[in-house]
């Protein structure tokens, strides 16, 4: 069977979209049609080691994938030619239904819309891409990829909130968690470097860019998450508060009258890096530590602090900890951070080598632990379309062997 797929992920003014060749782990192209339904739109297409981009008015997601099937044939590879079995579509939020992905068929579809109370800003772009797919590619299978879908394995002391049962249950208020892709596909790669079987290893991975989110994976199964009901729970991010005290939104409310967009917008757009140290990017902490500035300090510290208490919290809820793997743009990039989250944890086991750690960056997967510590620390380069890619030719798969 071949093994090539078409992965697309839409947000609600874009489509990124990879072709892969899934069992040689090779992308064949990739792109970004960006500012769809804005007056001048583009269209980035990069493939056979060229990039080409064109500015013009795209309207809608239908019209945006249009333009992506026009740059195929215009500058290639050629779809008909590439041996495509289907099409896999990230979708953010799947709910308490969906434990794996499933082929968007109109019930998964209607469902999707019908979760989008969850994820309101995710799940109705990614259903358009879903829609403007199909039409685009009809004869093709499409499979809807969850993020969510890893985090179905927490058990319910993991998922609960202490809130009124009754109304958690009417309002579907649990722990979902996000970045599932990037943490299965993390979690098994990093047992892959050990030279061991996911089902054997406990590993805390931790994905760390402009959002962050930390899992607890116990013999390749989701046990603890970060994020919550929504992607606003747990570290410092970029914009986004992560953890803190609920009363403070009805202190603010009360003392500065602030209304719930406004509590809405601070917490997610106002907060993290961006409201402690004066930029979202770590890049600029970084410079702005080294030229003195004490608040972004305190934004780099109070980030890797969050990350370290994630770090004993998930170590005690496993109980035995093989790895753990830094992942995601600064996971990836930054050595301060990783050396910093790890600092003063060696009575754990854990401990990294300044001598493998310092300048790695650039979407390698190496080991920044000594030879003989108890705990590996990894930095492990997601991929998140590959496991996409990857999910959706086993769902093909199950589905044409059940159909036999």
């Amino acid at each position: 069977m071949a093994t090539t797929v078409f992965v697309i992920n839409a947000g609600s003014t874009s489509i990124k979209y990879q072709l892969l060749d899934v069992e040689a782990e090779t992308c064949l192209a990739s792109g970004l049609v960006e500012r769809i339904g804005q007056d001048v739109s583009s269209v980035t297409h990069k493939a056979n080691g060229a990039e080409t981009e064109v500015a013009l008015h795209i309207p809608d997601h239908t019209s945006g994938m249009e333009q992506v099937m026009e740059m195929f044939r215009r500058h290639g590879p050629a779809l008909d030619e590439a041996g495509l079995v289907g099409v896999g579509h990230r979708v953010v939020q799947g709910g308490d239904v969906y434990s794996a992905p499933a082929i968007a068929t109109p019930e998964v579809k209607a469902m999707i819309a019908e979760l989008s109370v969850l994820a309101p800003l995710h799940n109705p772009p990614n259903l358009a891409g879903i829609e403007a797919a199909q039409r685009a590619l009809p004869h093709l299978p499409h499979v809807a990829v969850f993020d969510t879908a890893f985090h179905r394995t927490l058990p319910p002391e993991a998922y609960t909130y202490a809130i009124p049962r009754e109304l958690a249950a009417e309002h579907k208020i649990r722990r979902y968690g996000m970045h599932g892709t990037s943490h299965r596909h993390v979690s098994r790669k990093t047992a892959e470097l050990m030279g061991r079987r996911p089902e054997d290893v406990n590993v805390i991975v931790i994905h760390i860019g402009g959002g962050g989110s930390m899992c607890a994976v116990r013999g390749g199964r989701s046990v603890e998450t970060s994020m919550g009901l929504t992607p606003l729970e747990g570290l410092v991010m970029a914009t986004r508060c992560g953890d803190v005290d609920p009363a403070i939104l009805f202190y603010l409310h009360r003392q500065a009258g602030m209304d719930f967009d406004d509590l809405d917008a601070m917490c997610n757009k106002q907060s993290g890096l961006l409201g402690l140290g004066g930029s979202p990017d770590m890049r600029d902490i970084h410079r702005r530590v080294a030229e003195g500035d004490g608040d972004a300090r305190i934004a780099l510290d109070t980030f890797t602090h969050r990350v370290k208490g994630y770090i004993g919290s998930y170590y005690a809820q496993l109980g035995r900890v093989d790895a753990i793997a830094f992942t995601a743009g600064i996971g990836e990039n930054d050595d301060v951070v990783r050396a910093a989250c790890c600092a003063g944890l060696e009575r754990l086991g854990i401990a990294v080598d300044p001598a493998l750690n310092d300048g790695v960056r650039g979407g390698v997967s190496t080991r920044i632990s000594p030879d003989d510590a108890d705990v590996q620390v990894w930095i492990v380069a997601t991929n998140e379309e590959l496991e996409i890619a990857r999910e959706t030719v086993e769902v093909i798969k199950s589905d044409a062997a059940a159909a036999a």
